[in-house]
């Protein structure tokens, strides 16, 4: 049983600061890129960062360039977003994902999805 369990989300003033967590458990972590997505209300699922398998490479999404840290730690099971200078179209509930493939920011090859949580970004 693969589970993906995301936290950290809240409420945040424009500006400030967020770091989100992503613990995995029922999978080989180390051989999965791990990836984080966010969905505002009424829109698509929008690719934000990845990390590659041992946390050397990262990938960003072009609407949080140098904006956003990708990180994981490999020994505890954990990915991070620590998220900086947060702006209201920010806003969305953010998911961890994981993917066999190298960095693709397509949702679909993304094989586990946790249940999100949700950040909101006040101005």
């Amino acid at each position: 049983q693969v589970q993906l369990q995301a936290y950290g989300g809240g409420l945040v003033q424009a500006g400030g600061s967020l770091r989100l967590a992503c613990e995995a458990s029922g999978l080989d972590f180390a051989s999965y890129v791990m990836g984080w997505f966010r969905q505002a209300a009424g829109k698509e699922r929008e690719f934000v960062a990845a990390v590659a398998w041992n946390g050397r490479h990262t990938y960003d999404g072009d609407s949080v360039e140098g904006r956003v840290t990708i990180s994981r730690d490999n020994a505890k099971n954990m990915v991070y977003l620590q998220m900086n200078n947060l702006e209201p179209e920010d806003t969305a509930v953010y998911y961890c994902a994981a993917s066999r493939s190298y960095f693709d920011p397509r949702p679909e090859v993304y094989n586990y999805w946790g249940q999100g949580t949700q950040v909101t970004v006040s101005s």
